[in-house]
């Protein structure tokens, strides 16, 4: 409210805090003059600020009654202040080291930023170290970094002038009647719509990663430019904690311990495609059987359905349309086929061949069926995320009275699967209708309000996710967390009313009418490359037992075991264990060491010793000497470890 005073004209401003509490100011007042009013203590933490919900700079002049809070770095919005000042940094450091060099966009990304450069040769190693010893050198200088609004026509012509073309480019698409928000640190000019640090003092806590390639607008015909990926903190410790847990996941890495325990390899033949070697496809079928003995278990149908289906059924289920740039297509005898990117539609030709009552719902599918999708070569990594896959896939056809007993169900199901799996933290969001979709919007209604009612009722806290949802309907999506926190979505719960009515699938109700099923779409552990992709990092290769390729190796001392081992290896297959004999003419310990770097849940030596007493000196995964025991008891003891899932066999 304005106020006037007796001697003239006089705007008051009334600011109110996050605590409710207001201050009054007889004039417009900047952020950083409403933290020192305060306290000088606030006033130095200040990063930015948030009036009316609109994050704005600490310079920035309030004028109006407004609700303002001050963002400091214990805000998330405080890091992500942080981490855009930091990309501006070293785009201004790359500026002062290589004059000639051209900057393009830097924005933040998951635990850091990135910059992308053109120059007209690599970047190395040395001069990645160098850039960030200029960025502390710049940071100690405490520049102010001020905005300044401009024309856009006379910002496109000053970075003409300076010769940064790309910005030219940027500021040029952006219409001529919006101001250009440019920000100045020092002699380093930026395009950037802000907010940013009051000065650069105020980034203590960053480091630069990596280098890359990128393409210009991320278009292949455009120049190739030189990525600069950084991270930046708070607080140093949180850094090294984050940079601890990179070491951690590098450890991990399933492709490298993929070669490392002979489970799998990629090639340039086949991009996206893996070759399971033998240890790796026992790895697979262990996964397989279990979720095959969870669909038997929870009255699913096991069914199969062709890879490749003619056009005009995914231009009816409304892939061709939707979808198509994903698929990967063929031709025979002048018809158009597509491989299949799911399982869906052939899932609803197996339910359309034969007359069905609601006796019959819900009814359920199950398939590990192979799927392929034509991902971006860029896009790929490893077996996390390919082009061919198989997916845990199932469909069930039910009656909208069903659908919330069976994504109840369906959920308490889940969370036992990831359970036995090793994975207890289980995050829940409901990804609702995209912009581009199929069906009617009270269809839509229907189908997002029965997932949320499915979660209230499984007592699950969940988050929603606007506009993810897929093109025929809303989605439940189940995210896991690994050893490390990281989280990876796997599982999902979609609500489809469209579908099976394009498709034609019907029932008979109780009414002697037809209708249109209800058709569930669901995973638990969706693609298996990538689960078992997870399952390694997860575990960093030391598999639990259960899953383990190889879950026990024979070692014999000498060649007058050899008779021995092979009897013992035999008695432990014959019982259902994955067991080898190392009958090699090797040293004991030599022999010990390898097998421990493949992770093998129990070594089992045999010397004279054993075989006269026909026991097995035993050592568990990690190094522990169990001691000899009979072999009827290490069998008891693994058989145990197998039936209660154990990852550790010390557990």
């Amino acid at each position: 409210m304005a106020l006037f005073s007796f001697s003239g004209f006089c705007l008051m401003v009334t600011i109110t805090l996050p605590d409710g509490s207001q201050r009054k100011f007889d004039a417009p007042v900047t952020v950083a003059e409403l933290a020192a009013s305060i306290g000088a203590g606030l006033a130095k933490a200040a990063l930015a600020g948030r009036v009316d919900g609109q994050l704005v700079d600490t310079s920035h002049r309030i004028a109006a009654d407004a609700t303002v809070a001050i963002v400091t770095e214990r805000d998330p919005d405080g890091l992500e202040i942080i981490r855009h000042s930091s990309a501006h940094l070293l785009a201004y450091a790359v500026k002062e080291l290589f004059p000639d060099a051209q900057v393009t966009i830097g924005p933040v990304i998951e635990n850091g930023f990135y910059y992308d450069f053109s120059y007209h040769r690599p970047f190395t190693p040395e001069d990645l170290a160098a850039m960030e010893v200029r960025m502390a050198e710049i940071a100690k200088r405490d520049e102010p970094v001020t905005r300044e609004l401009w024309e856009r026509d006379d910002a496109v012509r000053f970075f003409e002038s300076i010769g940064e073309k790309y910005k030219a480019e940027l500021i040029a698409a952006i219409p001529a009647d919006q101001p250009i928000s440019l920000y100045r640190e020092g002699g380093f000019v930026d395009l950037c719509r802000g907010p940013h640090v009051p000065s650069t003092g105020r980034l203590k806590v960053f480091k630069l990663m990596k280098l890359a390639g990128a393409y210009w607008r991320g278009d292949s015909a455009n120049e190739m430019l030189q990525r600069v990926y950084g991270t930046a903190w708070t607080r140093k410790d949180d850094q090294d904690a984050y940079l601890h847990m990179l070491e951690e996941a590098e450890r991990r890495d399933h492709r490298r311990l993929g070669r490392e325990l002979d489970l799998f390899h990629l090639q340039d033949n086949a991009p996206g495609m893996v070759f399971w070697h033998p240890r790796g496809w026992v790895l697979w079928q262990q996964v397989e059987n279990y979720m095959r003995r969870v669909y038997q278990d929870n009255g699913y149908q096991e069914v199969r359905c062709p890879q490749i289906l003619d056009r005009a059924l995914w231009e009816k289920s409304g892939h061709w349309e939707n979808y198509k740039e994903h698929m990967f297509t063929t031709s025979s005898e002048n018809r158009d086929y597509a491989v299949k990117p799911m399982n869906c539609p052939g899932h609803v030709q197996i339910y359309n061949s034969a007359l069905r009552s609601y006796r019959d719902l819900p009814l359920r599918y199950g398939e590990f069926g192979a799927c392929h999708r034509n991902e971006p070569s860029g896009a790929l990594h490893g077996i996390m995320r390919i082009r061919a896959f198989v997916q845990d896939d199932g469909h069930i056809f039910c009656t909208e009275d069903q659908i919330l007993d069976e994504c109840v169900a369906y959920t308490a199901l889940l969370r036992k699967v990831y359970a036995d799996f090793g994975f207890e933290n289980i995050l829940y969001k409901v990804a609702t209708r995209p912009d581009k979709r199929v069906g009617s919007e009270e269809l839509w209604t229907k189908a997002e309000d029965a997932l949320m009612e499915s979660l209230r009722r499984s007592g699950c806290e969940f988050a929603v996710s606007p506009g993810e949802g897929a093109f025929y309907g809303p989605k439940i999506e189940y995210t896991l967390k690994d050893a490390l926190g990281r989280q990876w979505q796997c599982g999902t719960m979609q609500v489809d009313f469209t579908m099976p009515e394009r498709l034609g699938a019907e029932y008979v109700a109780e009414d002697n009418t037809r209708r249109h099923p209800v058709m569930l779409h669901r995973a638990i552990v969706g693609s298996m490359e990538r689960f078992l992709g997870i399952l390694i990092e997860n575990f960093a290769g030391a598999l639990p037992i259960w899953l383990a390729p190889v879950q026990a190796v024979v070692l014999t001392i000498s060649e007058g075991q050899d008779e021995y081992a092979r009897k013992v290896a035999q008695t432990l297959k014959k019982q259902g264990f994955r067991v080898q004999a190392d009958l090699r003419n090797e040293k004991i310990n030599y022999k010990i060491r390898e097998h421990s770097l493949q992770k093998l849940p129990y070594l089992l030596v045999v010397g004279d010793k054993e075989r006269e007493s026909g026991q097995v000196a035993v050592r568990a995964r990690g190094g522990a000497n169990l001691g000899a025991m009979s072999l009827e008891a290490f069998i008891e003891r693994i058989g145990e470890d197998v039936a209660q899932r154990r990852h550790n066999p010390l557990a």
